[in-house]
């Protein structure tokens, strides 16, 4: 599903990812650790080709990421679906329209969209939320409808960067557990946190990230002293 060989990508001279190999399958679910700055945002740009890499072969799923053109990047990333910390919902639209939206902008027909989103809000929990506003929902429910939205194309990778940052312990485990029932049909994840008790709870493939480095790669623990808040940018380097 992705693959790095020998991948390098420094900023200024500085690192951001050096010589990583690294390969996940379809179906796995991991967990992308380490301190801020360390290089995990620098993964996922490269998955997601927002930025290049200096050196090395990136594959994401039949595509070959190092060697895409522009016109290309769109449908990679059509594939792809990514939940934020912050949510990044429509405010002037309500649930149903947030998600419809994501299957409108790739010109999905009205009747494709009446059949699939109720499917979805259903799947995530939030059927009965389809009228409400953002601003009328809970933060574990405006995560549900990013997550609802993140999948309603049936992405075979959803990228989550720090989903349970701004959710209290009960609502991230709620999330979690959805992330994980999503998981279980087959979609790939690959999620980027500070959360150790998460991590530690799960018991699935952790990725360690270090000075750009990749210093463990195993089914297990953190690995590292808690940090205890999220990165002060997300996608940060």
């Amino acid at each position: 599903m992705i693959t790095f060989e020998n991948v390098t990508k420094t900023y200024n001279g500085n690192r951001g990812l050096v010589e990583a190999n690294v390969h996940i399958d379809k179906g796995d679910f991991v967990f992308l650790v380490g301190p801020s700055g360390a290089g995990k945002s620098t993964f996922i740009k490269l998955i997601l080709k927002e930025i290049n890499a200096d050196s090395g072969k990136i594959t994401v799923g039949d595509w070959e990421v190092t060697g895409l053109s522009n016109r290309e990047i769109p449908e990679l990333r059509r594939g792809i679906g990514i939940v934020f910390q912050d949510f990044r919902l429509l405010p002037k639209k309500t649930v149903y329209e947030n998600v419809a939206f994501a299957m409108e902008v790739i010109h999905k027909s009205k009747r494709q969209i009446r059949k699939r989103v109720p499917q979805v809000l259903s799947l995530v929990g939030i059927s009965d939320k389809a009228d409400k506003y953002p601003d009328e929902l809970s933060a574990g429910e405006q995560q549900r409808v990013a997550i609802a939205r993140a999948i309603i194309n049936n992405p075979s990778l959803l990228i989550a960067d720090e989903p349970t940052g701004n959710l209290d312990p009960d609502t991230a485990t709620e999330i979690m557990d959805l992330l994980n029932q999503i998981n279980i049909t087959g979609t790939t994840i690959v999620m980027v946190t500070h959360a150790k008790d998460i991590v530690d709870r799960m018991k699935k493939r952790v990725i360690a990230i270090e000075k750009g480095h990749i210093v463990r790669d195993e089914f297990g623990q953190y690995g590292f002293e808690e940090e205890g808040a999220a990165e002060d940018e997300q996608f940060d380097i």
